[in-house]
């Protein structure tokens, strides 16, 4: 076997592309591709950290000092603590159901796990208030009975396991 061959039958070659495309389209594709990526990722993150900045870093490092801010980051990381795990193992449970077993039902489980794709979390949102509101029967009732779902952490961890829960095996094999 040769050095550059891997396979004795298969003799070695140069490289060449995968595409059949000229190189000239190529490189625009992926000029078009960097621009795109610019706008929609960087010029936003640009946007958002020029601002923040914008009384010097000085200011900006005060503000994480003010108690808004720090209750901000306090809620933020424990949703993200509670929302994480919980999706862990929900999705590890429902990956493994869906994978290894055939039951009544189970199109169904995976059409649950794939809503969050198809529906907007301004949807999802407008669903949740509608269920937990204070005006609707179910979340009245919660109100009532010192439970409150919309505006608190029950509701904030419920649309946030919505919207990041992860996508059923099914739905993601080719």
């Amino acid at each position: 076997m040769s050095e550059t061959s891997l396979h004795p039958a298969v003799p070695a070659r140069k490289w060449q592309p995968v595409t059949e495309e000229k190189r000239p389209f190529r490189i625009a594709l992926i000029v078009i591709c960097l621009v795109l990526l610019a706008l929609l990722v960087v010029a936003p993150l640009a946007v958002v950290f020029a601002e923040a900045l914008a009384k010097g870093g000085r200011a900006a490092l005060a503000s994480l000092g003010a108690p808004e801010a720090r209750s901000a980051i306090r809620l933020t990381l424990l949703v993200a603590g509670i929302t994480v795990p919980l999706n862990a193992v929900f999705g590890l449970a429902a990956a493994w159901v869906i994978t290894k077993f055939d039951f009544r039902g189970k199109a169904f489980l995976i059409t649950l796990i794939d809503l969050p794709f198809s529906v907007s979390p301004v949807v999802a949102g407008l669903a949740l208030v509608l269920l937990f509101g204070v005006n609707s029967l179910f979340g009245g009732w919660l109100v009532g009975m010192g439970y409150p779902v919309i505006f608190a952490l029950p509701g904030i961890v419920l649309a946030s396991m919505f919207v990041t829960f992860p996508s059923s095996p099914a739905s993601s094999s080719p």
